[in-house]
């Protein structure tokens, strides 16, 4: 018959697009897989290994005042951006306190109220963070500010030092940064003499500065916070100064002139707003204590997370109840078990009895531990295969055949187990954990094999089926693979993307290229 040109290359064409159609679509699985699991490895910050642990900080503002025997109400200045850290959880104790949070943009307030007020009453507020990795920022733009009066001398010797850092830098960091650094140089001239000696304090010292940056028009602020280190029942709020440059706020220390936000400084309030206002009592009072504890860096990861209200860990495994994340542990990793299958099956050419049937040996090799898996498996089928050829001159019909053997894998398995027991063997009494359908299909479909092809084919695909179910489970119970499963099901995307590429495979297995490897020699 004549070659159809026409029809060869619509022939090759289609084959091609089928191809490219497959590598598509493969590659998008798989980009779209790598991309989930990045932003929950990069951006939410869930470990990509188990065990991991990070160091968490339990911080306490305790409330004390006395109460007027009539209605009281109590605010207090609690974090909302804490650059650096994640909230985990909070926890706002009080007794017969009504309590409502309110938040604005940057800030929150705990309102505490109570209808009478009687005696010494303590609240507590309690903050659970971690570090985190996450960048927050305070996003607000603030106005920009008049310049203050200033009386005499201070109005000349400000102009002065304001004369002196405007000729020196070129923008707002620079001018804060110089004149942080002239403000506390060790040998001050008078004009600088004279503004540290009109400053009584830390918070004097701080909002001094303040009003200086104002006369030149820069927003500027006091940053509150809390040093986090090692347990401490008496820590005091500490301040750090904060100027807009028209994009974002930029931290300084007042005192020494560092840029940024220190380490482990949990940022608490800005402005100059009290922490803490009370209504209707007298006394009050509040003093922090911290301390630090390690915790799995997945469950912080968790909380972090849930603070966020993020989608994609709510419509994670991580949400289930216990039981079901046990049952999807061992579910997820069916698909490791089958790409295991579709290698050696379509890359190596190794024979098995039933596509899927090592997996199932595989989950109880996970049980079983491999090697008394194997030594249980072999013996119950090797013992129902001749009890298998004994029916088979008793004529049976298929289903009580099969019904016949799946007792007698039963009555194997019992036997197996009571004898192990008086042995003390017990792992060998985990072969309870044997699918028994499955042992009773293996020992039909081996026998089958048996008779058509002989035993070298049969014993082939017995001893391929073992072989298969043995690196499924080395795989399918390795820890980091199972939490990787676990933690990013996305994972399963990638492997449906190579299970697709995969399956366009037309290539010579290496077995056959060991069978055919005389006329290669040949060549």
């Amino acid at each position: 018959m004549p070659l159809n040109f026409p029809q060869a290359i619509g022939g090759k064409l289609l084959f091609f697009v089928k191809n490219l159609s497959v590598l598509l679509w493969g590659s998008i699985l798989i980009g779209i897989g790598l991309a989930i699991f990045s932003y929950k490895a990069f951006v939410l910050g869930l470990p990509t290994s188990p065990g991991q642990q990070t160091k968490t900080w339990t911080v306490q503002a305790q409330i004390t005042f006395k109460g007027q025997r009539g209605p009281a109400i109590v605010d207090l200045k609690v974090p909302k951006i804490t650059p650096g850290f994640s909230i985990l959880d909070e926890d706002f104790i009080s007794s017969k306190f009504g309590l409502t949070l309110q938040a604005e943009r940057e800030s929150r307030t705990a309102q505490w109220a109570i209808r009478r007020a009687r005696g010494d009453l303590v609240l507590y507020y309690r903050l659970f963070v971690a570090p985190s990795t996450r960048f927050v920022d305070w996003q607000q733009k603030p106005s920009f500010p008049y310049p203050p009066d200033f009386e005499e001398p201070y109005a000349s010797a400000i102009r002065a030092i304001m004369d002196d850092v405007r000729n020196e830098s070129a923008d707002v960091s620079t001018y804060t940064r110089e004149l942080l650094q002239q403000l506390n140089a060790e040998h001050p001239n008078e004009n600088i003499a004279l503004i540290r000696n009109n400053a009584r304090d830390d918070t004097a010292w701080t909002m001094q500065i303040i009003d200086i940056l104002k006369g030149v028009r820069i927003p500027a602020r006091i940053l509150w916070g809390i040093p986090l280190g090692e347990a401490s029942n008496d820590v005091a709020l500490q301040q750090l100064l904060q100027v807009h440059n028209g994009e974002a706020w930029l931290t300084f220390n007042p005192r020494s002139g560092a840029e940024g936000i220190p380490d482990n400084f949990l940022a608490w309030k800005t402005g100059n707003e009290p922490l803490i206002e009370l209504t209707g009592g007298e006394d009050a009072e509040i003093t922090f204590s911290i301390t630090s504890s390690y915790r799995d860096l997945i469950e912080v990861t968790r909380l972090g997370a849930k603070q966020l209200d993020s989608a994609l860990l709510a419509m994670s495994p991580i949400a289930l109840p216990v039981p079901n994340q046990n049952v999807y542990r061992l579910l997820l990793m069916l698909p490791i078990g089958a790409l295991v299958v579709v290698c050696f099956r379509t890359f190596i050419g190794v024979s098995t009895f039933g596509t899927f049937m090592p997996i199932l040996i595989a989950l109880a090799f996970r049980e079983t531990q491999l090697l008394w898996g194997l030594l249980s498996f072999s013996v119950i089928v090797m013992i129902g295969l001749f009890i298998r050829f004994y029916l088979e001159r008793l004529m049976l019909l298929l289903v009580p055949r099969l019904t016949s053997i799946l007792i007698i894998v039963l009555i194997l398995m019992l036997v197996i187990s009571l004898v192990s027991n008086l042995l003390g063997l017990e792992r060998v009494l985990s072969v309870a954990l044997f699918p028994m359908v499955i042992l009773a299909m293996t020992i039909e479909r081996m026998s089958i094999t048996w008779e058509e092809h002989g035993a070298r084919e049969a014993l082939y695909q017995g001893l391929g089926s073992l072989l298969v179910a043995s690196v499924g489970y080395l795989l399918m119970s390795n820890e980091d693979l199972t939490y990787l499963m676990f933690v990013f099901p996305e994972m399963l995307l990638v492997l449906l993307g190579l299970s697709l590429w995969m399956g366009r495979y037309t290539g010579y297995r290496l077995t056959e290229l060991w069978r055919f490897r005389a006329l290669a020699s040949d060549q």
